[in-house]
C-alpha cells in the first residue's frame, strides 16, 4: 500500500528529484524502476511503497515541480505593480526556474508534452498559468497599458508558446548559454511586437 501524502518523507522526495535526474538522462520509456530506485539510493520495492509504478512516479513529479514552480511565480509577480513589470517578472521566473532544475526543463518540454496520456495534467498545469496571464492582461488593459482588442486566447498562447520555444532551443544546446538572458528581450517583442513604429 502507498504511503499517505501526510507520511511522505524526505525519501519520498529524494525518490522523485531522482526520477527527475534518471528520467531526463534515459527517456522515460527507457528509464526503468530499478534505475530510478538506484540513484536514490533506495531498495526497489521501496518505490512501490510510495507509487504505484513508473507513471505514477511521472504524474507526482510533474505536480511536485509544477506546484513549487507556480508558488514561485506568483510570488514574483505578486511583488510587482504594473501589468508590464508582471508579465517581465513571470517570463524572467519561468526561465530561471527550468535554468535552475534543468532535468525539470528537459522533461516538461522533451517527455511530457508529446505523451497523450499525460494531457490532463498538461492542461490543469497550463490552466494555472493562463489564469495567471489573464489577471496580468487584464490589469494591463485596465490600466490602459495594453490595447483593448486583443484576442485573449491567443495571447496567452502567443506568450506561453514564445516562452516554450525560448526553453526548447536551450535544452537542444544543452544550456550552454544563459536562458534568463533571453526574458527580456522576449518580453520587449511581446509588448513592442516586431512592426516599425
Amino acid at each position: 500500500m502507498r504511503k499517505d501524502r501526510k507520511e511522505r518523507s524526505d525519501k519520498y522526495y529524494s525518490m522523485l528529484n531522482a526520477a527527475g535526474v534518471v528520467f531526463a538522462r534515459l527517456g522515460f520509456y527507457k528509464a526503468t524502476i530499478s534505475q530510478i530506485a538506484a540513484e536514490a539510493g533506495v531498495a526497489d520495492g521501496t518505490i512501490y511503497l510510495y507509487f504505484k509504478n513508473k507513471d505514477d512516479i511521472l504524474y507526482q513529479f510533474m505536480n511536485y515541480k509544477s506546484g513549487r514552480f507556480f508558488e514561485t511565480m506568483r510570488q514574483a509577480v505578486d511583488g510587482s505593480e504594473t501589468a508590464d513589470l508582471k508579465l517581465r517578472k513571470l517570463i524572467r521566473c519561468h526561465l530561471r526556474e527550468f535554468q535552475n532544475d534543468r532535468d525539470m526543463a528537459v522533461i516538461f518540454q522533451s517527455e511530457v508534452r508529446y505523451r497523450r496520456d499525460v494531457a490532463p495534467h498538461i492542461k490543469d498545469i497550463s490552466k494555472v498559468y493562463f489564469d495567471l496571464l489573464t489577471e496580468i492582461i487584464e490589469q494591463g488593459q485596465n490600466d490602459g497599458i495594453l490595447k483593448q482588442n486583443l484576442f485573449m486566447g491567443l495571447v496567452k498562447r502567443l506568450v506561453l508558446g514564445g516562452v516554450e520555444g525560448v526553453i526548447n532551443t536551450w535544452v537542444a544546446a544543452e544550456g550552454k548559454y544563459d536562458l534568463v538572458s533571453m526574458a527580456d528581450p522576449l518580453v520587449d517583442l511581446y509588448l513592442g511586437g516586431i512592426e516599425a513604429r
